[in-house]
């Protein structure tokens, strides 16, 4: 069941591909190795060892399915993007890679005669004796309400790019699987940290349009507005840095500037390789007036992945019997405080298979060892005078200036604030966007909550009043309902 049509998902978005240690120099190994560095100290290690190592295996399902990978004499073609050590990324169309996976395997279920629910919204999770037994759902179109039993209940629900002004995600991307989760008393984890691509397609009057990790990848370079290249100033890894340190140098150089903007310059490159490269992106940069062969394109950040969500183990199991999450919406402790470029559909392809492998079985869930983490429920008095009105656009707005890419305690303070107080007078959702506004601030909470928890800057996550990362931090940040 979806809230709008199968279609409609972060997935069909994805340009950058699938990261695989598929390559002949390649291994697991150096792939474990990349994440780990990439996560900032807070990845569970045994989740990314299960991710890489399993990683050719999916692929291979894929081409079973049918994905029309991208190939270079007769082999998968692969590419590098930022902070990977060897070329393992897999493209399918060129930049279209997310797509054709959905398309595929969209095209798998009716083939199979799946039952496929669309325009169908989950509001509730029944719970019988602390078991998940049902879930109640809201009919978009008809307003009506429906109730269906289960087993099993996998939410597959993506991200939360809606909490900011400016997302590179689409309109369904509402954070309403970690809310559900969390309504139902679930554990929540990670949520202070949320990853800004550092290259959005700036324009006047143009939604924000990804410029794929991969133009960075086969040479792009970042220009301020006086046609400087800055990133070598900022870290020797320039371009090809993780993209929290690229988002961050962006933003200090837009300031530098007074400019809304950068440039991403590919000039230099062929303009047969471009286009016949970057196939989508050349297109849509062409639609409005850009030529990326002859014009640099302007960028800026804007928010992208969810790295936290609804806790799980590695066998997508949360905290509540009978609760699965994969993808976007699961915290499986692979990303850290910072996702390594395009580990997110393997992520959700690795993940997803195990649980339907457990799913299937009735085996026990698995025993944790010391638990050295932090946790927390949610509390705070409401903001009183001064408050803007609750709304989609103040909420994005409100997130976007005080949880955006550099934080500061009073900032957050000030938006937790509001935000709980918007979650006391909102009326009972009657439609799917008040069901999606009550979904984004209860999201929105947790986001800031445990940004504020957080007394450090690591990863993704960056405080001006505590910039420096801190051991005393080494540990996971969780919510629960009061």
């Amino acid at each position: 069941m979806t809230k709008g049509s199968i279609d409609d998902c972060n997935t069909r978005h994805a340009q950058g591909g699938i990261a695989a240690a598929i390559g002949i120099k390649d291994s697991p190994e150096l792939h474990y190795k990349d994440t780990i560095s990439a996560g900032a100290g807070l990845c569970d290690e045994e989740a990314v060892r299960i991710l890489t190592d399993e990683a050719p295996d999916r692929i291979a399902d894929l081409v079973k399915f049918g994905v029309p990978f991208d190939t270079f004499n007769g082999e998968i073609a692969l590419t590098r993007e930022a902070a990977h050590s060897m070329p393992r990324i897999l493209h399918a169309g060129g930049d279209a890679t997310g797509a054709q996976i959905e398309t595929t395997l969209s095209g798998q279920i009716r083939y199979a005669q799946i039952p496929v629910l669309e325009h169908c919204l989950a509001t509730r999770i029944i719970l019988e004796k602390g078991a998940v037994s049902g879930v109640e759902t809201f009919d978009t179109l008809t307003g009506g309400v429906q109730s269906f039993e289960c087993r099993n209940l996998i939410l597959a629900t993506g991200g939360a790019g809606q909490l900011f002004k400016f997302t590179t995600n689409p309109e369904v991307a509402t954070g309403d699987g970690v809310a559900l989760a969390f309504r139902a008393g679930a554990e929540i984890m990670d949520m202070e940290f949320f990853q800004f691509h550092p290259t959005a397609l700036h324009l006047p009057g143009v939604e924000p349009f990804l410029i794929s990790e991969a133009v960075r990848g086969e040479g792009g370079i970042l220009r301020n507005i006086k046609g400087e290249a800055f990133m070598k100033g900022y870290t020797p890894q320039a371009e090809l840095a993780p993209r929290d340190i690229v988002a961050r140098a962006i933003v200090s150089e837009m300031g530098k500037t007074g400019a809304d903007h950068v440039f991403i310059d590919v000039t230099h490159q062929p303009a047969k390789f471009t286009a016949a490269r970057f196939p989508q992106i050349y297109q849509y940069c062409l639609k409005h007036g850009l030529d990326m062969a002859k014009d640099m394109i302007p960028v800026a950040p804007a928010a992208h992945y969810m790295i936290g969500g609804i806790r799980v183990n590695t066998w997508g199991e949360t905290s509540l019997k009978g609760l699965y999450t994969a993808g976007e919406a699961a915290c499986t402790g692979v990303h850290g405080a910072n996702r390594l470029a395009s580990n997110s559909l393997l992520e959700v392809l690795v993940f997803g298979k195990r649980i339907v492998e457990r799913s299937v079985e009735k085996g026990q869930p698995e025993k944790s060892g010391p638990d050295k983490n932090v946790r927390s429920s949610v509390k705070r008095e409401p903001a009183q005078a001064g408050a803007p009105l609750p709304g989609r656009s103040a909420l994005q707005q409100l997130l976007w200036e005080n949880a955006g890419i550099v934080r500061s305690g009073a900032g957050l303070t000030r938006a937790s604030a509001i935000l709980a107080g918007w979650q006391e007078c909102l009326a009972e959702p009657q439609d799917r966007p008040s069901w999606e506004l009550l979904n984004l601030v209860i999201t929105g909470r947790l986001m800031t909550e445990s940004a504020l928890m957080r007394l450090e800057s690591r990863g993704a996550h960056y405080r001006t009043d505590h910039p420096q990362r801190s051991d005393d931090w080494l540990k996971h940040i969780i919510l629960t309902k009061e």
